[in-house]
């Protein structure tokens, strides 16, 4: 029996759960009809009460809302919709569909493992409703500071999946859950958690060369919904929800925030040849932007289509999914996928001041989170430090990766970039009320190679994803080491594993907010593969067993991550001057470059050395330590420094040698009681090729 109905009201969007029954509430300008389909479980798959109810324009519509009110307690009901109305695509782009069941933009759920059943390809409805009643205990957001902050990206399945990770239920959240431990030792302060809303990981077309095996869509880069979960992710496919809470709740218990990776600039349907499940047999013309003649999608995105994502309509699906991550879910921030393309408009055109920009980082709600932007698209816009002058939006700094990544790979011409890159990108940042922070520094990511690979291999290896290697960059900025491919002998085996240390040297000794990919602190690999987003496989696992065997990389990881939250000097708020006048009236530099010989600094293409003094008055607070770091970027050539003077005001202090990239562990890195001692001045220190060494000052007795 089909429930009775009411009216109902045009807000909000989507079902809502109010006394007496269900509203439902749907947008589409161009629909000359919609069907609202339910389907009440029954005792067996057999008897699923199955009801379409036809809306009414006269009575259930409200401008371009479409709305009823279902009079029923059934919560557990799934539902969907057939629109009708034009289909001409060439003329005006609308492409609508009554065969097809579609998905509610603002539905907060879909059946769990959707993609693996008949429904989601629109012949079962599969909205779900929510109940949100898990037992938050008082949890509230951590607002750690962008000073503090580490971030640490990792993928849900792929962090556990691997038989090595230990937990009981491995590739989900509640996996996460049983890592916690071994995250707090490790330091960092926040996960990024690639793609965690819904997608069809079976959209793929390509195979195993070897195997013949279709591959997945392991990545998750293809939204089917920015609201509901992936239940693919939950040990219990009926409880995705709640596990996933239960998994932030913990990681806040923790100190350890969660940020999502969010991807509004385009949806899993693709061009018109894929497959339509929302948006498109919605409303084309509003959620897609279309090109002015035959109507085709215009794809900055490289992914068949692309979100129009300053349309008013559109703009606040976006602020409405945002603050419901951050309301009923309690995440703490996001980044924004191919970000550049939320300033585009209708026809694809670069906005002075994009709309939605503006209201993502001046939104009520959202005021307490993280936003970061991946400040490009695929259609050559790079807007890396010129994204938003808005302080509140962070980027990825993808000028930090590749200048870093060519110093030390021994290219020449990269050691004015480095020292720009090392003290916080003023370049960049400085402009407005922007500083270091606005800076997320990384040198890997899911996107190319892993840490070991950036050091293992010269050239891409992708045959495995079935594109007969042409996915992919070709621009890797790597250096084999002199070897291609993971088997080496012992010479080049210290080369790579020196040149991984000092790598995590500047990362994290750097101006701004360092982030790294899971598992680069103990050295995993993806066999070069640089494009993994097909590979559910042990390509992209975890191997748990790595950090036991690379138990030192993890330790130098750590200790790294621990010596930048004990001093202030590595993440400062502002960027550094050129002069400072401390209390008493001494004229300090906070910073002081140099190459192997103090006050002689060389910027020439052919110099591939670097240090720099950091003046630990410049701490403006209590007179912190001060650290003198060499970097060498030559690849087969070792230097000496010679080491100034230990800053005025560090009367009785000496210079310890605390790290030392080249040296074995655990004199890599050493503590200051055990470091050796440098003496106050004038001492010469070699620096092995591609290496790190950093002296630290104390005046204690050792």
């Amino acid at each position: 029996m089909i429930p009775p109905q009411k009216r109902g009201r045009p807000y909000p969007l989507g079902p809502t759960v109010m006394p007496g029954g269900i509203n439902f509430s749907l947008f589409s300008r161009h629909a000359e009809a919609v069907t609202l389909v339910i389907e009440l479980p029954g005792p067996s798959a057999e008897t699923q009460n199955y009801k379409e109810i036809a809306l009414s324009p006269d009575t259930n519509k409200t401008g371009d809302i479409w709305h009823i009110f279902l009079q029923t307690d059934r919560t557990d009901l799934r539902y969907g919709y057939r629109l009708e109305g034009i289909s001409g695509r060439k003329e005006s782009g609308l492409v609508f569909d009554d065969r097809t069941i579609l998905i509610d933009p603002y539905a907060p759920a879909l059946s769990s493992r959707v993609w693996e059943q008949e429904a989601a390809y629109g012949k079962r409805p599969c909205c779900m409703m929510v109940r949100h009643d898990f037992n938050w205990q008082d949890d509230h957001p951590l607002k750690i500071p962008l000073t503090e902050t580490i971030i640490y990206e990792l993928h849900v399945r792929g962090f556990t999946r691997h038989p090595t990770s230990g937990v009981s239920a491995p590739g989900t959240y509640l996996g996460i859950i049983e890592k916690i431990p071994y995250l707090q030792a490790l330091g960092v302060t926040a996960v990024e958690l690639m793609p965690v809303a819904e997608f069809d990981e079976n959209d793929t077309i390509f195979r195993d060369p070897e195997t013949g095996r279709l591959l997945r869509n392991f990545w998750g880069y293809n939204p089917v919904s920015f609201f509901a979960l992936k239940s693919g992710y939950a040990k219990a496919s009926e409880a995705p929800v709640n596990e996933f809470k239960a998994m932030v709740l913990a990681l806040h218990q923790a100190g350890i925030e969660v940020i999502l990776d969010m991807v509004y600039n385009h949806t899993s349907e693709g061009g018109y040849e894929g497959t339509t499940t929302s948006f498109r047999g919605i409303d084309n013309p509003i959620y897609y932007l279309l090109g002015e003649e035959g109507r085709d999608y215009l794809n900055f995105s490289g992914c068949g289509n692309t979100m129009n994502c300053n349309h008013p309509v559109v703009r606040e699906l976006i602020r409405s999914s945002l603050r419901y991550w951050v309301i009923e879910m309690h995440v703490d921030g996001f980044r924004f996928d191919l970000a550049s393309i939320l300033g585009r408009d209708k026809r694809g055109r670069v906005l002075p001041d994009p709309p939605m920009i503006e209201i993502i980082a001046e939104d009520p709600i959202l005021r307490d989170t993280k936003i970061i932007a991946e400040a490009w698209d695929a259609a050559g816009l790079y807007q890396v430090g010129s994204f938003s002058s808005d302080a509140r939006w962070g980027e990825w700094n993808g000028r930090f990766r590749d200048d870093v990544r060519s110093f030390m790979a021994g290219l020449p011409g990269s050691v004015t970039s480095l020292a720009t890159r090392l003290a916080g990108s003023s370049d960049l940042y400085q402009s407005g009320l922007r500083g270091p922070c606005n800076s997320i520094n990384f040198l890997t990511s899911h996107d190319g190679f892993t840490l070991r690979d950036l050091v293992s291999f010269n050239e891409k290896h992708n045959l495995s994803n079935g594109e007969e290697n042409r996915d992919g960059d070709n621009h890797n900025i790597s250096w084999n080491s002199g070897r291609e491919g993971l088997q080496a002998g012992k010479k080049i085996t210290m080369l790579r594993c020196r040149r991984i240390r000092s790598m995590a040297v500047i990362l994290l000794l750097s101006q701004g907010v360092p982030m790294f990919a899971a598992g680069d602190e103990f050295g995993r690999s993806q066999m070069g593969n640089n494009n993994a987003w097909c590979q559910d496989s042990p390509i992209s696992w975890l191997d748990w067993s790595l950090a036991e065997k690379n138990a030192d990389l993890f330790r130098f990881f750590r200790e790294c991550i621990q010596l930048r939250k004990s001093h202030t000097l590595f993440r400062r708020e502002g960027f550094f001057s050129e002069k400072w006048r401390t209390a008493d009236g001494a004229e300090i530099q906070e910073i002081v470059w140099q190459s192997l010989e103090p006050g002689r600094q060389d910027w020439s293409p052919e110099c591939r050395t670097l240090g720099f003094l950091l003046d630990g008055r410049g701490a403006r607070g209590e007179r912190e330590d001060d650290f003198f770091i060499m970097l060498n970027g030559n690849r087969d050539k070792d230097v000496t420094f010679t080491v100034p003077t230990v800053p005025t005001g560090g009367l009785g202090r000496c210079w310890y040698k605390i790290i030392d990239s080249a040296s074995p562990a655990p004199a890599d890195f050493l503590c200051l009681d055990e470091a050796l001692k440098a003496g106050p001045a004038a001492s010469r220190i070699k620096v092995k090729s591609m290496a790190a060494v950093v002296l630290r000052s104390s005046g204690r007795s050792l």
